[in-house]
């Protein structure tokens, strides 16, 4: 039985802990006349007796290793202070009332709440915190019906995609009784008495979160019917691995629904619901799915649509509604230097924002296409904009990693603004400063990083930092604040965020410049990132913590396997850590467009097991201080990757360092996990950090 192969052993008075034995069984794959074993495999049942035993196991050396951080207590309380603030977002606007979203500072969900004026008394709409006794049931989005009487808001258990559709009457804060189950990647786009929404099938019981989600399909669901009476209104059996998204344009004339999934970008189709029985019409075919197109806006009888369609940075088009078809768009706002991030169509005004060098600018145009205003926002950092077409109020909000999100009114015509709230933090951002580098990567490619850290830090050589990429999936990396970092940087610590390749910070070259056959782009240019580091005396190889989530979890292991003389500590979180076996699980298989499969060819299969992480760990070898972290409900990259890789990391790992996994329980990839949980997390992570840099906790 594997049960047996698996005991907690204590690791009090050892040098380095003493793991748990993880079973090994003969299971061996064969890709293109290669044998590849795969001693871990078992641990994929993350649902067997066996691996719930091997999680509890793991548990036990790894919190008892942590509690033991002389000061792990002391960080968390600190970490407690910094999070304890009134915490409140941008409003939104909506038949003339004013919401947001307030946690008063250590809730575990943020609670959503209606003003009639922005100085009147709030009111509580919706308060997640008692959807759950333990603040693991997270709201993660919301809708308006839009005449104003309900609002359809979405939850996730426990941190999983799966999402649950529920209807509030809001005259009387009472729910309707209407419950959708089984939705993913969606939220509920209304029309008439009803609205459509995306699921799936349900799935094997038991394998709810960890088997391939297949045949997405478009629902209408009518208020005050069963789900089980809800009408089909778009599937396309031919590609059952893709994703379809349905969304009404405020007016409920049209429909467009997104098809994406396995590629870079999408197929657009449109529905005219003001004919009975009107067809979903493909507007914009990409056959191998390489670009992007989307609705951003209809005002009158003009369409705007954005697309990165010869124009890799990005562009906005225009057509009429009576001709739809991509033949048809004009080129409204065109190409820029910089890559369009954001659009808003507010007032009669059309706001956009830019990523220049990975920070975000903002200019206004009008409705002809003419620039307007350049908005010359605080500082280098990041912005997001809330308004109406039907409406010239707006408002903003601005954060960098020096200053947590404050949010503005902006009149739109003047091209003023004003700061309506800015939160309190109890530490002081006049003592930290950010610079922002460029550095060239291996093949001489200019890189940017940020670096953040206390103004009277001594560049000799010997500082503690923490190196944090992504590098994928067109996803850029901006400023952003965040109060786990305040005690690492109070203590002297560097913390690095690097906009790597595979990113969107730059457009879809540079995105492209990191996928498939040059993922290794990404790799090389987190490690240039240290080297520079080092190079400039700002620290050396036995002060480098390197943290990713994710794809970034791959990251971190794939550069630890390379480099692991390079880096003192590692924390790859909920990583992509078998690169062989990915796609085959719940939504693995969108990512081929990033990285290939093991299926695709010789070629690639024989470069995605040269870097994946789990097949890279050569035993001998002395590797870094390494906290695997994964969750039992991830079901976006399922905790097996980290299994495995933690098993094979111990049996390998040289030396003295320790090779430790978090497992969290009810808990997924990430969003909506409650701030106990964050706040338990961020200690452990943070505590292993410091602790096996060297560094001293003051507060």
């Amino acid at each position: 039985m594997l049960a047996t192969g698996i005991m907690a052993i204590s690791c009090a008075r050892q040098k380095k802990p003493v793991y748990p034995e993880t079973a090994k069984v003969d299971t061996v794959d064969v890709y293109f006349g290669t044998e590849v074993s795969d001693p871990y495999r078992w641990l994929e049942n993350d649902t067997s007796a066996a691996t719930a035993a091997w999680v509890e196991a793991q548990n036990k050396v790894t919190f008892g290793y942590l509690s033991r951080i002389p000061f792990r207590k002391k960080l968390q309380e600190r970490l407690t202070a910094l999070t304890d603030y009134e915490k409140i977002s941008i409003p939104f606007k909506k038949h003339g009332k004013y919401y947001f979203y307030r946690n008063d500072g250590l809730q575990n969900q943020s609670v959503l709440y209606v003003q009639d004026t922005l100085d009147g008394e709030p009111r509580v709409v919706l308060d997640p915190n008692k959807l759950s006794g333990d603040g693991t049931v997270a709201l993660s989005g919301i809708s308006f019906s839009n005449d104003g009487k309900y609002l359809a808001y979405t939850i996730s258990r426990s941190g999983s995609d799966w999402r649950e559709i529920f209807v509030m009457n809001l005259a009387t804060g009472e729910l309707t009784g209407d419950h959708i189950e089984w939705a993913k990647f969606s939220g509920a786009s209304w029309q008439g008495g009803g609205f459509y929404y995306s699921a799936y099938d349900s799935p094997e019981k038991g394998k709810e979160f960890s088997n391939v989600n297949e045949n997405h399909k478009i629902y209408y669901h009518t208020l005050g019917e069963p789900q089980s009476e809800d009408k089909p209104a778009y599937s396309n059996p031919a590609y059952p691995k893709r994703f379809y998204h349905a969304g009404v344009s405020d007016d409920e004339k049209m429909m467009f629904i997104h098809e994406s999934g396995a590629g870079r970008g999408n197929r657009l189709f449109m529905k005219d619901l003001t004919r009975e029985n009107a067809p979903v019409v493909l507007i914009a075919e990409d056959a191998e799915l390489e670009n992007q197109y989307s609705f951003i806006e209809n005002v009158g009888e003009n369409i705007y649509f954005y697309t990165n369609e010869g124009a890799p940075k990005g562009r906005i088009m225009v057509a009429d509604a009576g001709k739809p078809e991509r033949k048809n768009w004009k080129e409204f706002i065109p190409e820029s230097e910089s890559v369009l991030s954001g659009m808003d169509v507010i007032g009669d005004k059309l706001v956009l924002t830019y990523d220049r060098d990975a920070s975000n600018h903002a200019y206004v145009y009008d409705l002809k296409g003419r620039p307007v205003h350049k908005i010359t926002l605080p500082s280098l950092g990041s912005v997001g904009f809330s308004g109406s077409k039907d409406d010239k109020e707006c408002f903003f909000t601005f954060t960098s990693f020096t200053h947590p999100g404050a949010t503005y009114t902006y009149d739109i015509d003047r091209n003023t603004y004003e700061l309506l709230r800015a939160p309190k933090v109890k530490f002081n951002p006049d003592d930290f400063v950010t610079e922002q580098i460029f550095y060239a990567g291996k093949d001489g490619t200019r890189i940017p990083m940020f670096l953040t850290y206390r103004k009277d830090l001594a560049k000799d050589g010997n500082n503690p930092v923490y190196l944090y990429g992504y590098g994928g999936f067109n996803i850029s990396l901006n400023p952003g604040f965040s109060t786990s970092r305040i005690p690492f940087l109070e203590n002297g610590g560097i913390y690095a965020q690097v906009n790597l390749r595979g990113g969107g910070e730059y457009g879809e070259e540079w995105h492209v410049a990191g996928i498939k056959m040059q993922k290794q782009n990404v790799f090389d240019d987190f490690i240039a990132a240290a080297e520079y580091l080092i190079d400039h005396n700002y620290t050396n190889s036995r002060k480098i913590a390197i943290v990713g989530g994710s794809n970034g979890g791959l990251l971190v292991g794939a550069c630890m396997t390379q480099r692991p003389e390079l880096f003192r500590v590692a924390v790859p979180q909920v990583g992509v850590m078998d690169m062989l076996r990915y796609h085959k699980f719940t939504i693995g298989w969108n990512w081929a467009s990033d990285y290939g499969t093991s299926e695709d060819s010789k070629e690639m299969f024989e470069y995605l097991k040269g870097y994946s992480p789990l097949h890279n760990l050569n035993a001998g070898t002395t590797y870094p201080a390494t906290l695997v972290t994964t969750a039992d409900h991830d079901d976006r990259v399922v905790p097996a990757h980290s299994f495995k890789f933690a098993a094979t990391l111990q049996a390998c790992n040289d030396g003295t360092n320790p090779t430790l996994i978090r497992i969290e329980t009810k808990a997924g990839h990430g969003a909506g996990k409650p701030i106990a949980k964050v706040l338990g997390e961020q200690a452990d992570i943070y505590a292993f950090i410091m602790y096996n840099l060297g560094m001293k906790f003051n507060q």
